[in-house]
């Protein structure tokens, strides 16, 4: 009896973990999302223009995509817990800042440093799950992660319009500072370092490069990031680009266009899930699923392209959009299970390397969905298939023949 009270005791600190973890990797899309209905009255309260208020959402994602190339390998040196709370106060802290910023200028800097900052518990969490997971279970890890953080788009662009019924713009970054200040102290209470210092490199640019030069020499971990982020940018498109397509082209109200966006996001945190538990079972290799999930990405997103082509109407394109992100979800917790299953003592700076790439092509690809305006769904539909096209293509290509590291390599050590 007393033994199955401890394993219950463990698995609940286990589960306490996942969801501070979770609520590390939110903070990102939250500090993106969040503020999106208040850009009309931030650009009117700060005298600009919608293009140059529209620079502190570029500069937020710039933030989170270089900010993961500094703290991953930071963490493989100084450990998983310092950083994490390190990041977590002082994006309170310049949140705090942001809600006093007195001209635009400032806060574009200011939402700089906030990516910078959130871009610290994307990428240690996943460092952390592989520290205390094998990679079996690190899948089911994974699939956890990615539905607490996968409600975070969901929720923030509502949680922004009910915030300014009752407060400004500045009011929801209060609202960001606040959720950074309880997230460091959910992670002082219930986060434990999962690094050992004997398993902690040495703290040089030159030992980083070597990290780097590590995992970029290994084929399997570069099908896996280039895979994860072509795909991903496949996920960027979508959320770009369809906001004119579903209202402007196809004549969706506000709140249609909220319920099919609710819908797809219920799709892919589901598939999630299934990729989580079947993984975390044994019974399906992540490399297997991965394939799965690109192949119905694949259909997905080749019956958007011919239903826009075609002109098939407002129902093709749904279901292309659904069997895309089903697609989705299944590719992005097998690429992160298997990039950071061979090399432990490398984690941080291969988690580095999936959010970098993630966010780097997302951002490079969503401008292209615009090209024809509210005219025509098939700039969308055609960078969304290219983009998933050419991740099927570079991971056949890259996975086929490659050698894994030794079994030795792959055992993460449980605690």
């Amino acid at each position: 009896m007393a033994d199955s009270g401890g394993r219950a005791d463990r698995a609940g600190g286990h589960r306490a973990r996942l969801i501070v973890l979770g609520a590390l990797t939110a903070a990102a899309p939250l500090s993106l999302d969040t503020y999106l209905p208040a850009l009309p009255a931030l650009t009117a309260d700060l005298a600009t223009t919608p293009s140059v208020t529209q620079l502190s959402l570029t500069a937020c994602l710039v933030g989170l995509a270089l900010g993961q190339l500094v703290a991953g390998p930071l963490s493989d040196v100084l450990g998983r817990r310092r950083p994490m709370l390190l990041g977590a106060a002082g994006f309170a802290v310049v949140s705090v800042l942001c809600a006093v910023a007195p001209n635009v200028e400032v806060l574009i800097a200011l939402r700089l440093a906030q990516g910078l900052l959130g871009a610290v518990g994307i990428v240690v969490a996943r460092a952390v799950v592989r520290d205390t997971s094998d990679r079996t279970t690190s899948a089911r890890a994974f699939a956890t992660l990615m539905l607490v953080s996968g409600v975070a788009p969901i929720v923030a662009p509502v949680l922004g319009g009910q915030l300014l019924r009752l407060t400004s713009w500045r009011g929801v970054f209060v609202v960001l500072a606040v959720y950074g200040a309880l997230t460091g102290l959910a992670v002082l209470w219930l986060v434990r370092e999962s690094l050992p210092r004997s398993r902690r490199r040495a703290g040089s640019a030159a030992a980083t490069l070597a990290s780097f030069r590590v995992l970029l020499t290994d084929r399997r971990v570069v099908a896996c990031v280039l895979s994860a982020g072509l795909v991903f940018s496949a996920m960027f498109a979508y959320i770009s680009g369809s906001t004119f397509v579903l209202q402007d082209l196809y004549g969706l109200s506000p709140q249609a266009f909220s319920g099919v966006f609710a819908a797809n996001s219920v799709a892919i945190v589901t598939s999630v899930q299934v990729a989580g538990r079947l993984a975390g079972s044994g019974r399906v290799l992540p490399e297997r699923l991965l394939v799965v999930g690109l192949g119905i990405a694949l259909v997905g997103t080749g019956g958007l392209l011919v239903s826009t082509l075609l002109d098939a109407g407002l129902a093709g394109l749904l279901a292309g959009l659904v069997l895309t992100v089903v697609g989705v979800g299944l590719v992005l917790p097998s690429a992160t299970t298997l990039a950071l299953a061979d090399h432990p003592d490398h984690a941080g700076s291969a988690s580095a390397l999936l959010g970098t790439s993630q966010f780097l092509v997302g951002a490079g690809t969503a401008p292209l969905v615009g090209l024809a305006g509210s005219r025509s769904a098939v700039p969308m539909a055609a960078t969304m298939a290219t983009a998933v096209l050419l991740g099927a293509v570079v991971f056949g290509i890259l996975w086929r023949g490659a050698r894994r590291p030794g079994d030795g390599a792959i055992r993460g050590a449980r605690r």
